[in-house]
């Protein structure tokens, strides 16, 4: 009796492998191979090479798609997707692949409910959630029940936005209702010629529009990465994704009841920055490096930036300090001397927010001349996405710590963090200025008289522009108001920060109750 339940329980195993294996194969030998030829590796190969080597479970390999009229007879291993869980460096996360190979990807009920699934544990566990996207979009076969595969998805993005980091890689086709997943993410990162987002593709444009466009020139990542400003970071090919998406893991903590990891480094937290005296001109007019100045002062010189080719006018990203994470937002004189625009105030009032749901403190390094001027900046909106800026910093309760490099000019000053605009501490180094305006706005104004009945007012002009600047174009008047709490040797920038940031990591602050604050969108 007992060898028959042993037979029969080998026989129940081995149809348990063979169906194993057969899932594991995805959409077969034939479509692997032209995911290889495509340059891509499959759903499978991600996550093995993304997670601890050994850590992944998976989870839910057995589900199939509901069966329906248009799905009869048509197989599709796991339903398109791979879910699961496993450890990046040691650390716990969940993670779903979406598997070309099996009807390209699409999503369908099924499909949709193991990502919603994935999600839930995630959030119960306090865990990272990072999807690998690429999928054609919504199975048409399976008509509205894919549509609410995806609402389940959306809902769930949005309701656990600010509980768990999200991460979104685009690692092939990822259109119609399947952008909007990725969008309410926290980061966004695609794979460079291989991937593309777009609500409607390019036969649908050029029967509506007649306008003709490629993927690539519609929804490449170029596109999202320079001029839409969807995707945080490009990379070339799914291995250069996996890995930045690692190293963007260690900057943050599990969810946002906890503070973010802090590593040991070999860099001094006491360590000297004389070259900064040589990078930053005491002349306004002359640019100069603000990588530079990033990447002297944070830990072993390693800042990862967010999109870097959108907006650069301003700087955003994370560097550690101490071994501490620490968000970075600063003006870039290189370009447009720093002034805040449109698309600048949006990409720097997101990152505000995503370092304030997860802990990281926020440091401000402030060049600006004020928000950019001009006609079509105000027809479209400059008041209202400028505001985002000023809400984001004030609505912030993690340490946050400015330092005024250079100028530091009208509103753009309060809207770069300003004391009154809850900074726990403000520095300046001493080429720094805090005014309404810039010396020859201000002169212009109020000696505009004396110089319009000067008998040389060009002469005039100057003089009143440099007793402007010698009264007022400094750091320390304001310091002598309060609104610096000092004026910092340069040489000794990373020292001090360190020291703030080590003061302020216990910080607490609370805000007045609400359901939650009505940010001017």
């Amino acid at each position: 009796m007992a060898d028959n339940t042993r037979a029969w329980m080998e026989e129940l195993l081995a149809e348990m492998e063979e169906r194993r294996r057969h899932i594991e194969l995805g959409g077969g030998p034939e479509r692997i191979k032209k995911q290889h030829e495509a340059g891509k590796m499959t759903a499978r190969e991600r996550i093995h090479y993304l997670l601890d080597e050994g850590t992944f479970v998976e989870l839910q390999p057995f589900a199939e798609h509901p069966e329906s009229e248009l799905m009869n007879g048509i197989q599709a291993p796991a339903d398109g997707v791979i879910t699961g869980y496993g450890k990046v460096r040691g650390r716990t996360v969940f993670v779903f692949s979406q598997d070309f190979t099996v009807l390209g990807g699409s999503l369908g009920k099924t499909h949709g409910r193991k990502i919603s699934q994935v999600m839930d544990m995630a959030v119960k566990v306090g865990a990272p959630l990072i999807g690998l996207n690429d999928s054609a979009g919504a199975r048409i076969q399976e008509g509205v029940d894919s549509l609410s595969g995806y609402g389940e998805v959306f809902y769930r993005n949005s309701i656990y936005s600010g509980v768990v980091p999200q991460i979104s890689a685009i690692l092939g086709p990822c259109a119609g209702g399947a952008v909007y997943s990725p969008a309410i993410t926290d980061f966004v990162l695609m794979s460079k010629g291989n991937s593309y987002m777009f609500i409607t593709g390019p036969e649908v444009i050029k029967a509506v529009t007649r306008e003709e466009v490629t993927f690539e020139q519609l929804g490449g990542s170029e596109v999202h990465t320079t001029k839409s400003g969807v995707a945080h970071l490009e990379r070339d090919g799914d291995y250069a994704v996996l890995d930045t998406i690692k190293q963007l893991l260690s900057y943050l903590p599990q969810n946002a009841k906890e503070k973010p990891p802090i590593f040991a480094t070999s860099d001094p937290a006491d360590r000297k920055t004389p070259e900064i005296l040589d990078l930053v001109h005491p002349d306004p007019k002359r640019p100069y490096s603000m990588h530079q100045i990033i990447e002297t002062l944070v830990d072993n010189g390693e800042f990862l930036e967010l999109h870097t080719n959108f907006a650069k006018n301003i700087i955003v990203g994370f560097a550690r300090l101490g071994g501490m994470s620490v968000g970075i937002v600063a003006n870039n004189p290189r370009f447009m001397a720093g002034a805040l625009d449109i698309n600048a105030s949006d990409k720097a009032a997101r990152f505000i927010r995503t370092c304030d749901c997860f802990n990281i403190p926020i440091l401000t390094l402030v060049d600006v001349t004020g928000f950019l001027p001009g006609v079509a900046q105000e027809h479209q909106g400059i008041i209202r996405h400028g505001a985002k800026m000023l809400y984001a910093y004030a609505e912030a309760t993690v340490p946050k710590i400015t330092l005024i490099t250079r100028k530091a000019y009208g509103g753009a000053y309060l809207a770069m963090n300003s004391k009154d605009m809850g900074a726990d501490v403000v520095m300046a180094w001493p080429t720094g200025a805090v005014a309404v305006m810039g010396a020859e706005g201000a002169a212009n104004i109020i000696y505009r008289k004396e110089i319009q009945s000067s008998p040389d007012p060009d002469a005039t002009r100057q003089a009143k522009i440099a007793e402007y600047k010698k009264a007022f174009d400094n750091p320390y008047v304001a310091a002598a108001r309060g609104y610096i709490d000092d004026v910092i040797d340069p040489a000794r920038t990373r020292e001090i920060l360190i020291r703030h940031l080590e003061m302020l990591w216990s910080k607490e602050e609370e805000r007045p109750w609400k359901k939650h604050g009505n940010i001017p969108l």
